[in-house]
């Protein structure tokens, strides 16, 4: 009977079960970022808008607190094979889960620079979009908490339906600009808020490809790669 080793093993995983409900936390305040900013476009609620610049700093608090905790039961526990994928793999989904919040924030940016634009059809098509991508961000990091190989790739699945929102988002800003010259400033700034949640879905995409690997040891086949995960936000 190995009582020290038991010991050991549990320790390790109330550590990851911690390092779990730290990076579920930030994604659940990266959620909430992009649905408040997607309202504050959808109502041009500057003060909404304000909110989510401003609470960003908590999600990088959460990030620096995240890498820090991991470093410690590294050096701690040493952890071999499994374990030691799992905790890279945690890190690596922290610094996306930070990103994402980053493109909420941007999205939030924009608002205080345009007119309200409640009116034109694109936003309604943002907001659907945005709904998307939120819905993975949430399932992705459900998928990272319980271990679910499954989800994953369910989550990856979905991608295709967000680049397909920014496609007609893209087409129809464009007939926008070309119908008055007087739209493409607004336009322009729709496009941006489009790019960034694109680049949300293409980000908890590569969560999931991370999710994956850490559970199975194996990388996803055959899944054509959107953006790099480490391009900077669009801002």
């Amino acid at each position: 009977m190995n009582t020290g080793m038991d010991h050991t093993v549990k320790a390790f995983d109330d550590d990851l079960s911690e390092l779990r409900g730290m990076i579920s936390e930030m994604g659940g305040r990266s959620e909430l970022a992009l649905d408040q900013a997607m309202r504050a476009l959808a109502n041009h609620d500057l003060e909404l808008a304000e909110k989510v610049v401003v609470s960003d700093k908590v999600i990088d608090e959460l990030e620096a607190e995240v890498e820090k905790r991991i470093v410690q039961v590294m050096a701690l526990r040493a952890p071999m094979a499994d374990d030691l994928r799992e905790m890279v793999a945690a890190m690596k989904i922290a610094g996306v889960v930070e990103r994402i919040g980053d493109y909420a924030k941007n999205i939030a940016k924009r608002i205080p620079l345009m007119t309200d634009s409640r009116s034109i059809e694109a936003v309604s098509l943002l907001v659907s979009m945005a709904d998307i991508a939120k819905e993975m961000v949430h399932d992705v990091l459900d998928a990272f908490a319980a271990r679910d190989a499954d989800v994953a790739v369910r989550v990856c699945e979905r991608d295709q339906a967000v680049d397909d929102f920014y496609n007609s988002i893209f087409r129809t800003l464009v007939t926008f600009m070309m119908e008055n010259p007087r739209n493409i400033g607004e336009s322009a700034h729709l496009l941006f808020v489009a790019k960034n949640i694109e680049r949300i879905g293409d980000h908890a995409t590569n969560v999931a490809e991370m999710v994956y690997y850490a559970v199975t040891g194996d990388r996803l086949p055959d899944r054509e790669r959107g953006e790099n995960p480490t391009d900077e936000p669009v801002g």
